[in-house]
């Protein structure tokens, strides 16, 4: 086959839509670069690696809205990891999880392999729909995601009645979606998606009442010291993490929240999000050869786009847009379907949406 060329009014400026890691500002990357010798190498128990741990928590604060008696901690490992600290340090007895991706799901069977906790109640609905909300009675921990990133399809942050404490999965929904943080109780992430940063580290702002979940729990539990949110609290009032940091995540993540701030804060962030997707299930819904994944408009994310194409082949589409340089566009490995993915948070450019649109065409046309 004739390789397909794009013209270059079709190519975007960048040409980045993973749907994490994601876009870094180029900004970012040149302050990090300008910090020389006195930051990367540097001690992590040490100025400046603290300030900048303190810059992530202060700016985290004010970005989320957090009301007095909510902290920002931080880990190491990913939001991956917290789902097993969860298991030691926030979940008491039992929980309740809502599953309708990988991640939701993953959270659930993490749960569910725990010989401590009794088996989780687990309400499930298929890729690209959500499930409608259930009583959560028997449970003392109710696990959300704000934002379920295989599929991209996004549910309401909502407490029920009860006592439960509300997990919040908020990996590719923070920074870029709007959120009552009376709603919750943890709101953890990774920041590799809307922060423009680096995986490897978790951060969670948590709640009055899920601080006290976690001092309950810590002196009645034995637990891993590298899962030990107790210890994780401690060692974030410090501004610092229990092991050694990645320290440039760190910088590009108190760079990104800075940034986000002086944009406008979440509603800016949250809007330009939602300007991006819209063009893109705008496109998808014109479109003789491709139409939303997410069948129910108000269940779609603002930030994950997935496309399902009728006709063309997914994983072709998405060679020959990266042999173009629009690269990370093809679906979740697990989801099925003839999908591809885009990531829409707010380091992308709308107009680079405009254009990646006018790519699709020019490239489904002569596949």
């Amino acid at each position: 086959m004739t390789p397909i060329s794009l013209p270059p009014e079709l190519v975007p400026r960048d040409g980045r839509f993973g749907s994490g890691p994601s876009r870094v500002r180029p900004e970012s990357l040149a302050a990090l670069t300008g910090t020389g010798a006195s930051y990367l190498g540097t001690s992590h128990r040490r100025e400046p690696v603290r300030a900048t741990v303190r810059r992530i928590r202060m700016g985290l604060a004010e970005l989320l809205r957090l009301p007095d008696g909510y902290e920002v901690l931080l880990g190491n490992g990913g939001a991956t990891l917290f789902w097993d600290a969860a298991a030691f340090g926030l979940i008491e007895q039992r929980s309740l999880h809502y599953a309708f991706g990988a991640f939701s799901r993953r959270f659930a069977d993490a749960v569910a392999a725990v010989p401590h906790l009794d088996d989780p109640l687990v309400v499930e609905s298929p890729p690209g729909t959500r499930p409608d909300p259930v009583e959560a009675a028997g449970v003392d921990t109710v696990a959300l995601t704000h934002n379920e990133t295989s599929t991209g399809v996004w549910m309401p942050v909502r407490r029920p009645a009860g006592e439960a404490i509300v997990l919040v999965d908020a990996t590719s929904a923070a920074g870029a979606m709007e959120v009552d943080p009376a709603a919750f109780d943890a709101y953890y992430f990774s920041p590799q998606k809307a922060f423009g940063s680096e995986g490897g580290l978790w951060v969670a702002a948590c709640s009055p009442a899920g601080l006290d979940r976690l001092a309950l729990l810590s002196g009645r539990r034995w637990t891993p010291p590298t899962l030990d949110l107790a210890a994780a609290r401690i060692e974030s009032s410090h501004d610092q993490t229990l092991n050694t940091p990645a320290l440039a995540t760190l910088f590009l993540l108190a760079d990104q929240v800075e940034w986000l701030l002086a944009q406008g804060g979440l509603g800016w962030a949250a809007a330009r999000c939602r300007t991006s997707s819209d063009i893109l299930y705008s496109w998808a819904e014109a479109s003789p050869a491709a139409r939303p994944f997410v069948t129910d408009p108000a269940h779609r994310s603002p930030t994950v786009v997935t496309i399902e194409l009728e006709g063309p082949d997914a994983p072709a589409v998405a060679a020959v847009l990266a042999a173009n340089g629009i690269l990370d566009v093809g679906g979740y490995r697990n989801m099925g379907g003839n999908t591809l993915r885009f990531g829409v948070f707010p380091n992308v450019d709308p107009g680079d949406v405009e254009r990646l649109c006018g790519a699709l065409d020019y490239v489904i046309e002569r596949l």
